[in-house]
């Protein structure tokens, strides 16, 4: 399956939060992202992603496992996805490093996360502040098919239009290079 997403900075937060607000009751989480790579960095140069991330709920915590595939829609980056919810996080961060994967960033995101309809579609848009990060993001996806990336992404589009955000705001920056950066 293909996570049909797109990412864009917000500049009017609380005009996108109120309308998200219109469309479905927030899920506020917070996420401890963990990225794993091979010691030569293979998975990045292959544009792929191996990711534990604990999710810290009002009533719960999780922990899921992702594998990224190499994207399948370069303006976007939509990517394939696989992901597992692991009983044990200290056990799989010690299998990946048991296997030779090392931790290439750890970091965290306060997420508020919307699941709704939009154009006959599940949709998860989620808005996401980094601690270490100036500004708000939001990110809205969709699982579909690979022959339906084109059309979810249209619709995807649809949504940010009907929050107000126009395509210029659109971005590709990913969280793990901006904050990268930022620490230097």
């Amino acid at each position: 399956m293909i996570e049909a997403e797109l990412k864009a900075r917000v500049h009017t937060p609380e005009a996108v939060l109120r309308r998200l607000e219109e469309r479905a009751t927030a899920r506020v989480e917070v996420y401890q992202d963990t990225y794993y790579d091979r010691p030569d960095r293979s998975l990045d140069k292959a544009d792929q992603e191996l990711r534990i991330r604990t999710v810290h709920g009002a009533d719960s915590t999780r922990t899921l496992l992702t594998y990224k595939g190499a994207a399948v829609d370069e303006a976007s980056g939509s990517k394939p996805e696989c992901e597992t919810r692991v009983a044990d996080a200290e056990a799989v961060h010690a299998i990946l490093r048991g296997l030779g994967h090392v931790p290439v960033i750890a970091f965290e995101k306060r997420c508020r996360n919307y699941d709704f309809e939009a154009h006959g579609r599940r949709m998860l848009a989620t808005l996401v502040r980094v601690p270490e990060l100036d500004g708000t993001f939001l990110e809205i996806e969709t699982i579909v098919d690979e022959d339906d990336v084109a059309a979810a992404l249209d619709d995807v589009r649809a949504v940010f239009a009907d929050l107000g955000i126009g395509p210029d705001d659109l971005t590709r920056e990913t969280y793990t290079g901006a904050v990268r950066a930022r620490r230097g």
